[in-house]
């Protein structure tokens, strides 16, 4: 009874800091496309440019306490800061569920972060900075450490695994790839290990074949059209992490039969 209520009590402050964190993480996703400083500098109303203040920021809870509006313009303030918001919470307390009190549960949610910046940095410019490729072979190269059942060379192969072929494609089919997918993947690789780093391709490719079909049949892009496909590699990064071994250990033991 006592531990499942540390249990909860732990998972709790968990999502609060996971919270806490994304919230900051939506200054980063909208000032490092615009080269703006996102460190320093008082947060604002992007549409009447007034300072906001703490109350106004509280992750989540000012969103609904003020109705989704601006306190001080009346313009309507997006639902995605908040989603944005929640879903830190989900990832700080889903890596404690997954992988318990650890310094790899630390690297998971940093990597959960990287990929939340390089997933909608991608979604709104079609491009990644390479600053967050670095972050995440930089946290790829820390996790050699600290990752189970992970050998050292299978974080080397990881690097290359996708990257490599994705560079291949990108080379004899002029944007078949763009450069940040591509350094992007191998940051994640090392990250994962070659089996998960696969594991992630393929899941990107089928969520983002399966959206590129919904919005060709409801017409809203054509079949030239280029989609911004790090989005869809972030959460092929993210399900990897969370269920990958758990994917390939089921894929082995009943598809296989060994």
């Amino acid at each position: 009874m006592v531990e499942n209520s540390i249990r909860i009590a732990v998972l709790v402050f968990a999502f609060v800091f996971g919270t806490v964190i994304f919230s900051f993480l939506n200054v980063v996703i909208y000032r490092l496309p615009r080269k703006e400083n996102f460190i320093t500098g008082r947060s604002k109303c992007p549409v009447c440019s007034h300072v906001l203040t703490f109350l106004d920021m509280v992750p989540i809870l000012s969103w609904l306490a003020l109705g989704r509006k601006c306190r001080y313009c009346g313009a309507r303030i997006s639902a995605r800061y908040a989603c944005i918001e929640a879903l830190g919470g989900l990832a700080a307390a889903g890596c404690i569920a997954r992988f318990g009190l650890s310094v790899y549960t630390i690297l998971a949610f940093a990597m959960c972060a990287i990929l939340t910046c390089i997933g909608f940095i991608d979604h709104d410019t079609m491009e990644i900075p390479n600053g967050l490729s670095i972050a995440a072979a930089v946290t790829g190269a820390v996790a050699i450490f600290f990752t189970e059942g992970v050998a050292w060379y299978e974080h080397l192969i990881g690097l290359a695994v996708v990257s490599v072929p994705m560079l291949v494609i990108a080379l004899i089919i002029p944007g078949g790839f763009g450069g940040g997918d591509i350094k992007m993947m191998a940051g994640c690789g090392l990250f994962l290990g070659w089996k998960n780093a696969l594991f992630s391709f393929f899941t990107a490719a089928v969520i983002g074949g399966i959206y590129a079909l919904i919005l060709i049949l409801r017409k809203k892009r054509g079949r030239k059209d280029h989609i911004p496909f790090g989005p869809f590699l972030c959460m092929g990064v993210a399900a990897a992490m969370f269920i990958g071994d758990l994917a390939l250990e089921f894929y082995i033991a009943t598809l296989l039969g060994f």
